[in-house]
């Protein structure tokens, strides 16, 4: 048997099993920007005739069912949560992002610029986000919540003085709490991160083809399509209120 037909039969059973089977993920529940990406990846997928179904999950939840292989991945998370889950493979091309932001009562005339005016302050940040947890290293004043919405309720209380989330999470999420609510951005995001699709190591075969695919529609200019009518399916009439600012360098 020569070398070229056995090279065949591997290519030709490579693609069939990439073609015939349905990949599993998850993502991490009641996010904005996760919303937006299960929209975004399962068009990605379905444009290279793959079958994609998402479950959502809490942040350490959807770590746990990724990392032990019970997912086939992760639909999108920062570049260091790969250097953390040696046993998922970042699809190098991001194709989204996030933007740490502080929010706080309108009324403390809190500045939050840097990193650094964070100290001293009680802050709330979901347990298992990693960029929260990044930018608060070494603070001591840190509370855990299960979600952006019940950061918010502790600020509205007093509770804590600052909610870390990423800005257009924030935003999506304060315009379902109710009206009365006295809580802002600050205007300038403490670090913009880009977001990544991870694949667990079982599932390698599929990192070129989506990597391929994703950087094909990025340089069309398809993807940013694809995202908009997301954005738009997912944030409806907030949309208008939120800055989508390009992917950024890593």
């Amino acid at each position: 048997m020569s070398k070229w037909f056995v090279f065949l039969l591997f290519t030709v059973h490579l693609s069939f099993t990439i073609q015939a089977s349905e990949y599993h993920f998850a993502s991490v529940e009641n996010v904005a920007e996760q919303e937006v990406g299960q929209i975004v990846l399962t068009e990605i997928y379905q444009q290279l005739g793959i079958d994609v179904s998402i479950s959502a999950f809490s942040a350490k939840r959807a770590e746990y069912e990724a990392t032990t292989g019970l997912k086939d991945g992760e639909i999108m998370r920062i570049w260091a949560y790969g250097d953390e889950n040696k046993n998922l493979i970042r699809v190098p091309t991001p194709y989204y992002h996030i933007a740490t932001t502080a929010f706080i009562n309108k009324d403390s005339k809190l500045v939050i610029d840097d990193k650094k005016d964070l100290a001293g302050h009680r802050i709330a940040i979901v347990s298992g986000f990693k960029h929260t947890k990044a930018i608060t290293k070494g603070l001591k004043l840190i509370v855990e919540t299960h979600s952006t919405t019940n950061s918010f309720k502790l600020l509205e209380q007093g509770a804590v003085d600052i909610v870390l989330a990423d800005y257009i999470d924030g935003l999506w999420t304060l315009s379902k709490l109710a009206m009365d609510h006295n809580i802002i951005a600050s205007p300038k995001p403490l670090k913009q991160l880009n977001l990544y699709h991870y694949i667990h190591q079982d599932n390698q075969q599929l990192v070129e083809v989506v990597d391929n695919k994703i950087a094909e529609l990025a340089a069309s200019g398809e993807l940013d399509s694809i995202i908009q009518k997301a954005q738009h399916q997912v944030y409806g009439n907030v949309k208008t209120a939120l800055d989508f600012a390009p992917l950024v360098n890593q």
